[in-house]
């Protein structure tokens, strides 16, 4: 039977999307889901460790998310242009998503600030536009001072603490999102993961818009993922070989760890060092290669994350587990709590 978009929708009420991001950190709650004995949980992501087991390896992704969100206007108009950085092509050259888009044709010019401007070369579909930016000085400077957090557009509350849209172990600039999964540790977590015989690899995925561009297509084969850009190092692929080899688990954090790992995974689960862009595009009856648990948020309904979900945990009882975490006023999406599913 051919799955279709609808099948990965589940009804949300409005109220349990998370606004704010729980403080501290590790005080949001944790569905944990055991396959093995078809169980649920309910804990806070400051009990992860009781939930680990020794020799378990996390992949967290150190990915930074920039302040990518800015505000232009083009000359002789009173319209306020959105642009959001997605990925960055060469030195002054970026993929971009604009709105209002259908205003924004090829050669248009636009003035973020006295100190930046920018011209739309090429027009995509979905708002998608390259532009190049003018400017003088360094870039990354300047985009501090105009550029503001990529929010979703379902967060209305104003982020007072920047950092809060990063996590504590974000190192690498470069992305329009942050990788939820991992909001949710703090350095003394970490600690704790470590001292209880578990350890962490890291490795790089800009998000960008293959992560959460929405699906329009009615058939979920019809559609096509964005390439976003990876990074694996020989010393991160070292410690999963080691963990594979061993018969421990590899336990992704995040839905862009697991893109990182399945597209550099062989047959045998064994990943090779490399940088590159994957289209990964992962749904039932998917096959993982090399992650074997997963920590991750609540996805938005019909979304690419939900079903990725689903392929680990089979679509049925991935919709069954949302179901109880609505009936248990869980908070759902980037603010909000947790699940783990091992």
């Amino acid at each position: 039977m051919e799955l279709l978009t609808h099948d990965f929708y589940y009804d949300l009420p409005e109220e349990l999307i998370a606004q704010t991001p729980a403080e501290p950190r590790d005080a949001s709650r944790l569905l944990v889901y055991s396959r093995a004995a078809d169980s649920i949980t309910h804990a806070h992501f400051r009990d992860l460790p009781e939930f680990l087991k020794p020799g378990d390896l996390l992949v967290i992704n150190n990915t930074k998310v920039i302040p990518a969100r800015i505000f232009a206007h083009m000359e002789g108009r009173q319209s306020t242009f959105e642009i959001l950085l997605l990925r960055r092509l060469d030195y002054t050259r970026w993929e971009t998503i604009m709105r209002p888009a259908r205003k924004a044709r090829k050669g248009s010019v636009l003035k973020v600030s006295d100190e930046l401007s920018a011209v739309v070369e090429d027009v995509g579909e979905y708002g998608v536009r390259t532009v190049r930016f003018m400017f003088d000085g360094v870039f990354e400077d300047i985009l501090d001072r105009v550029g503001n957090m990529p929010l979703p557009p379902y967060i209305h509350e104003k982020l007072d603490d920047k950092t809060r849209y990063n996590t504590v172990y974000s190192k690498t600039d470069g992305s329009a999102a942050a990788p939820t999964a991992g909001l949710h540790f703090t350095p003394e977590l970490m600690q704790k993961v470590r001292a209880c015989g578990a350890d962490f690899a890291e490795v790089l995925l800009h998000i960008g818009l293959g992560t959460f561009r929405p699906v329009k297509a009615e058939k979920v084969t019809d559609h096509e993922m964005h390439s976003e850009y990876y990074e694996l190092s020989p010393e991160a692929a070292e410690k999963i070989n080691a963990a594979k080899r061993e018969g421990r688990r590899v336990i992704a954090v995040g839905t862009t760890a697991v893109r990182v790992l399945e597209s550099t995974a062989d047959e045998n689960g064994r990943v090779t060092p490399c940088t590159g862009e994957t289209k990964i595009f992962i749904y039932p009856p998917y096959r993982f290669k090399c992650v074997d648990a997963l920590i991750t948020n609540f996805h938005l309904p019909e979304s690419t994350l939900i079903m990725l979900v689903s392929a680990l945990v089979g679509r049925e009882k991935t919709l069954e587990i949302y179901n109880t975490a609505v009936k248990e006023r869980y908070r759902f999406f980037s603010f909000g709590d947790s699940c783990f599913f091992q």
